[in-house]
């Protein structure tokens, strides 16, 4: 059975969460992290010297750092659909998920820091307008490279789609101007149907708000 430690609040240990729920592995999850804290014991910093999460255990395998957990998962449990064997193939997808984490992430992380973990008169307007406007550069990328889909792969759903979608339930629901994404709108409309998303993703972050 594998073991995530990492709180089900955490974007990085939804993402986990989704990939084991689309390939159905046994496993189980342990709160850590935030206001569970248990994540600067010496067991833990061990596993994971940053301190952060998720980690996870899989027989003797321990690993950290959410999207090679994912890459793991995928290759070793995932099929012929899900983790294209082609390189070529799999390397299309690959860079969609990088872009992702590099950039489409740059402007997300700010915007929620902002509204979610910093109180409503320390925000810094100037930060969230910067935010705005990179979501609104990196939004229609995507948008335009999703098309009709239905999922990156095409007719497949696959490893790629993991990561192009962790970051959009927050995108939907924080407050700021969005660009226009018609196809976008639709890929989050396809993604809240799979349950492992409407599990994993579609997680409230109110505990995480500055009181």
């Amino acid at each position: 059975m594998i073991t995530v430690h990492g709180r089900a609040t955490s974007v990085n240990v939804q993402t986990v969460m989704w990939t084991i729920g689309e390939l159905a592995l046994p496993h189980r999850r342990l709160d850590v992290g935030a206001s569970f804290g248990g994540n600067r014991t010496t067991e833990y910093l061990a596993m994971n010297p940053n301190g952060l999460v998720p980690v996870v255990q899989d027989g003797d395998l321990t690993l950290f750092e959410s999207a090679a957990i994912l890459r793991y998962l995928a290759a070793r449990y995932g099929d012929e659909t899900f983790w294209p064997r082609d390189p070529a193939r799999r390397a299309a997808l690959d860079q969609w998920a990088e872009w992702i984490k590099t950039s489409f992430v740059s402007g997300m992380m700010p915007m929620f820091l902002q509204h979610i973990w910093i109180r409503g008169s320390e925000r810094n307007p100037e930060t969230i307008a910067k935010a705005t406007a990179d979501l609104a550069r990196f939004a229609p990328m995507l948008d335009a490279r999703i098309g009709e889909g239905p999922w990156l792969g095409g007719g497949d759903f696959t490893f790629a789609d993991i990561l192009a979608g962790h970051q959009l339930y927050r995108y939907y629901t924080l407050p700021f101007e969005r660009a226009p994404t018609p196809n976008l709108d639709a890929y989050y409309a396809r993604l809240q149907n799979r349950p492992a998303f409407a599990e994993h993703v579609m997680v409230s972050y109110e505990s995480l708000r500055a009181q």
